[in-house]
This record gives structure tokens, C-alpha cells and sequence, in this order.
């Protein structure tokens, strides 16, 4: 169904009425947290700290992917102190971190020539492999030169990113660094979306070396506000994909029990999706669904997220009919144009009718 369509029910302010239920009971203190895509942005900060505040590990950093989440990140890195340097191949991404006197790197292997520690934040697999293993890329020459961390933020699926730590660690490095001369990948993929990006709450689900894990905390707080050691390569993406899928299935079913009749706070139904995220128009405040789905996290990235926890559970040779599903709705949405869309759109899904608050 589309989000205009004007085919009211008997009913048709049954669902939006239901989910307001859920505000009228009594109030106590919810059993799961609130989502970081709620947290307001911090309080705008310049991009420059004293000498003093320089953080001791990781003072040259290279950042690749300059997009709504890596741009963010990149930011605070600077507001922490770190001597970054930055690299995109959207040119006027580029300009932006010029002005603020960030250096602007042509290519990924001039970023690695340059830095202690080198971040990625890409929007797929393919394009992380690109950036690590294409013509001047990262691993270009078989060196790494100076970094002896990788950090991959992006969401990529676990296969892809244990491949290119296998990678990373049968290259050499010119010097020796903090590694002792062994060069270590860490991925590590974050929850929260673009406000705690801004915010600096990022959460960060890290696989690879314990060692190189705990070397890397600092500089992961510098972008965040917690991180979770998920043991070795992969397990972050694994960890990522799976909870994006959890939240997925909650808020299909959430959605959908909602067009269908009522579910209270007070039962066995509750849930983020239902009491923190309520996809239902008019129902909370400051939430995607009370201002046109725009903002949040979006339905292609859903969709995204979950094509990859698709292509893992085919790999391992796992049934897991619930995702094939949700991934075939939020393909389909984005097919009906919202892919840019809050992924909680998908109450659209299963109800057309009339809004009580907005009369459409």
C-alpha cells in the first residue's frame, strides 16, 4: 500500500486510537532501553581541542567514507584531539573537511602513508573490498606502510570482513608500531544511527584481536559511548546483522498487530518497537512515524541488513523463514519508493487507512 491512499476502514482511526492506549496506562520504568536513535544530538562543538587534550595512542588517523554516519564520526575524532586525515570519492564531502583544515587525501593508500590507524565507514561489502584491495587502496602494494590497526566500521556481511583481515595480517609493515610489527583488522559496526553519530553515543560491536581491541577502546569512545567485544574476526558484522534483524522482525509483528487491533504495554506484546519506537502516526512524540517517517534509520539500509543476514543464514545452510520474509517487505518498499524512508514505514504496509490526527 502507499502512504497516500485514501481507502479509509470502518474503523479508521482503530489503530492510531489503540496505540495511543499504550500512553494511558500506567507509567514504570521500561525493562529495555531506549533506542540511541532518539538521543538528541549534542550541543554543537568547534572542531579544534588544545594541545594538551591530545589523546596519547592513535595520533594520526585516517578516515575513508564521508557520508551521513562517516562524517559524523570523522568530526569527533577532530573534537578529540586527533590529527586526522580524511578521504571520499564524493569531492565536495572533501571541501567540507578542508574548510574546517582537515587534509583531503586522493586516495585511500595516500590515507595509510599518513596514519597510525586507519577507520572505514562504507555503505557495503563490495565497497570495503574495493577501498582495501583496489587500484590505490589500502593493502595497494602489499604494505601497509604505517598503520598497523585497521578499524572497519561499515556493515558488511562477517564473511567479507574475516576475509580482509586475513588479509590485513599477512601483510608486512614498514616500521614497527604499537603492533609490534604484526598488522591487525578490527570490525567494528555501530548502532545508533546519524543522531548518535552527531552525538558521539555510538554503540560499537567489535570482532577481531582482543588485543587490538582494547588498544583501539580509546579511540572508539572518542566516537562513541560504548563498544561490545564480540570475539574474533567477523563476529561484529555477525552481531550487527543479527541484532538489525531482531528489530526488524519486532517491528513487522509490532506493525502489524497494530493494523489488525491492539497491543498494550501491559502484556506479553511489549516491546521497543511498541513502547519506545511506535511506528503508528500521532502516537509518540519525536519519533520517525510522528513526522512522515523522514529521519532515523532508513528503509533501504533495512533492507540492506537484512539481505545480508539472508545471504549468511544461506552460507551456514540455517532456515530462517522469518527473515526471508522481512526482507521481501522491505525490498518491496523500497521498490515502492521509500526506500529513503524511516524502516518503521512499514506500518504503511499493512494499514491504508485514515489517520485520526491528520484526517488522511
Amino acid at each position: 500500500h502507499g502512504f497516500d491512499s485514501g481507502k479509509a476502514r470502518s474503523k479508521t482511526a482503530m489503530a492510531s486510537r489503540a496505540a495511543r492506549a499504550l500512553l494511558s496506562l500506567p507509567k514504570r520504568k521500561p525493562n529495555v532501553l531506549p533506542s540511541p536513535l532518539l538521543r538528541p544530538p549534542a550541543p554543537a562543538r568547534g572542531l579544534s581541542s588544545s594541545p594538551e587534550d591530545k589523546p596519547a595512542n592513535f595520533g594520526n588517523v585516517g578516515f575513508i567514507g564521508l557520508g551521513n554516519m562517516g562524517s559524523r564520526m570523522a568530526k569527533n575524532l577532530v573534537k578529540a584531539g586527533y590529527n586526522v586525515a580524511v578521504h571520499d570519492i564524493n569531492g565536495d564531502a572533501m571541501k567540507i573537511f578542508a574548510g574546517f583544515g582537515v587534509p583531503t587525501k586522493k586516495t585511500p593508500f595516500e590515507v595509510a602513508e599518513e596514519s597510525d590507524v586507519k577507520v572505514t565507514m562504507l555503505p557495503s561489502s563490495s565497497h570495503v573490498f574495493d577501498v582495501y584491495t583496489g587500484p590505490n587502496g589500502l593493502l595497494h602494494g602489499g604494505n601497509l606502510l604505517r598503520p598497523w590497526l585497521s578499524i572497519d566500521s561499515s556493515t558488511i556481511d562477517p564473511q567479507t570482513s574475516r576475509k580482509i583481515s586475513a588479509l590485513v595480517s599477512n601483510c608486512t609493515l614498514n616500521g614497527k608500531k604499537d603492533g609490534g610489527g604484526v598488522p591487525m583488522m578490527l570490525g567494528t559496526p555501530v548502532s545508533g544511527g546519524v543522531l548518535a553519530a552527531e552525538a558521539g553515543s555510538l554503540t560499537f560491536m567489535v570482532g577481531g584481536s582482543e588485543e587490538a581491541y582494547l588498544t583501539a577502546k580509546r579511540l572508539l569512545l572518542a566516537m562513541g559511548k560504548s563498544t561490545i567485544y564480540c570475539g574474533g574476526a567477523g563476529n561484529g558484522s555477525a552481531a550487527k546483522i543479527c541484532n538489525n534483524l531482531a528489530m526488524a522482525a519486532s517491528m513487522l509483528g509490532v506493525s502489524e498487530a497494530l493494523a489488525l487491533g491492539q497491543v498494550f504495554n501491559s502484556s506479553s506484546a511489549r516491546c521497543w518497537s511498541s513502547d519506545a519506537y511506535n511506528p503508528v502516526p500521532g502516537v509518540m512524540e519525536g519519533v520517525p512515524s510522528s513526522r512522515n517517517y523522514d529521519g532515523g534509520f532508513a528503509t533501504k539500509l533495512m533492507a540492506k541488513d537484512l539481505n545480508l543476514a539472508k545471504s549468511s543464514a544461506e552460507e551456514v545452510g540455517v532456515k530462517c523463514p522469518l527473515t526471508f520474509q522481512a526482507q521481501d517487505i522491505y525490498s518491496g518498499l523500497c521498490k515502492e519508493g521509500h526506500e529513503s524512508k524511516d524502516f518503521s514505514c512499514v506500518f504503511r504496509h499493512y494499514y491504508s487507512g485514515i489517520d485520526e490526527q491528520k484526517g488522511k
